[in-house]
Formats: structure tokens, C-alpha cells, sequence
């Protein structure tokens, strides 16, 4: 009897051995997985997250060099600006040529805006207030003189309102 005691402990301790083997696989196997996902996960954040730091660099560098040929022409346009406001017919203001110029012209004679020369000081002053006020829509126009006085506004109408008698006195 004792022998058959011995040998039902001995069979359930096999049979708990092999239960508990058994859940260890699953678990092992689990883990495995685990560790495969994890293995793939980093790969493809390294090869992206390379992939991303290199994009970025490039773009960085790309932006940089935008900015210096931004900047180099910025340079050149206000060169270009300054001797064209000095190359005219006759002399204008700074406040003429830093507010009016490169729509304008040099000389009133109209580039991206109307034509100036010829017009009369009160014209030019109520266009001015007008622009300035809002009455007028223009939103350069409205930028640009924001910032202006009365007397700037006064001296811009009467410097313009010159411009054709300078003119004239130039080409004789």
C-alpha cells in the first residue's frame, strides 16, 4: 500500500511538473514575443528617428542659406533703393524716399503706384490723410503712415507737389 501511496504522489508531483512546465513555456514564449516587438520597435525608431534628425539638419541648413540669400539681397535692394533716390533728376527728402520712393518712383513718376508728379499739394495732402485715417483702403499705404505726423504728412504733400517745377528746372 504504501508503494501505491508513493507512486499517486510521485505521478500527481509529475503531472503538477509537467502543468507547471507547461505555464512556464507560455510565459517564456510570451516574453519572447515581447522581446521581439521590442527589438523591431527600436529598430525602426532608430532608422526613423536617423532618418528624421538628417531630414531636419537638411531642412536647417537649407533655411539658413535662405535667410543669408534673404538677408544679401535685402542688402542689395537697399543699396539699390538708396542710389536710385540719389541717381534721380534732382534731390529728394529721406522721408521721400524711405516711405514713397519704391512704389512711387525716384521722382513721382509712378513704378508699382500711380503716377505723383504734376499733382497739387492739397491732392496729395487729402490722399495722405485719407490713406492714413483708414477712409481710403490701402493697406501699404495705411503702414506706411501710420507713423507719420501732420507735418511729415504736410511736407511729403508739398515736397511731391514740387516735383514736376524741379523737374523742369533740371532739364533746362
Amino acid at each position: 500500500m504504501i508503494k501505491h501511496v508513493i507512486a499517486g504522489i510521485s505521478t500527481l508531483l509529475a503531472i503538477w511538473a509537467f502543468i507547471h512546465l507547461y505555464t512556464l513555456d507560455k510565459e517564456v514564449n510570451k516574453l519572447q514575443r515581447i522581446a521581439e516587438i521590442i527589438e523591431k520597435t527600436k529598430m525602426e525608431v532608430k532608422l526613423s528617428d536617423k532618418n528624421k534628425i538628417q531630414q531636419e539638419v537638411k531642412q536647417e541648413q537649407k533655411n539658413v542659406k535662405q535667410a543669408k540669400k534673404k538677408d544679401e539681397m535685402a542688402e542689395k535692394l537697399k543699396a539699390l533703393k538708396e542710389r536710385a533716390g540719389n541717381m534721380a533728376a534732382f534731390k529728394v527728402s529721406p522721408l521721400y524716399k524711405k516711405n514713397c520712393s519704391s512704389c512711387h518712383g525716384t521722382i513721382g513718376e509712378g513704378i508699382i503706384g500711380p503716377k505723383l508728379i504734376g499733382r497739387s499739394k492739397d491732392y496729395i495732402l487729402k490722399n495722405l490723410e485719407d490713406f492714413k485715417s483708414g477712409k481710403r483702403k490701402n493697406y501699404v499705404m495705411y503702414g506706411l503712415l501710420g507713423n507719420l505726423d501732420e507735418q511729415q504728412l504736410n511736407d511729403l504733400a508739398e515736397e511731391i507737389a514740387s516735383f514736376e517745377a524741379k523737374l523742369e528746372a533740371a532739364n533746362k
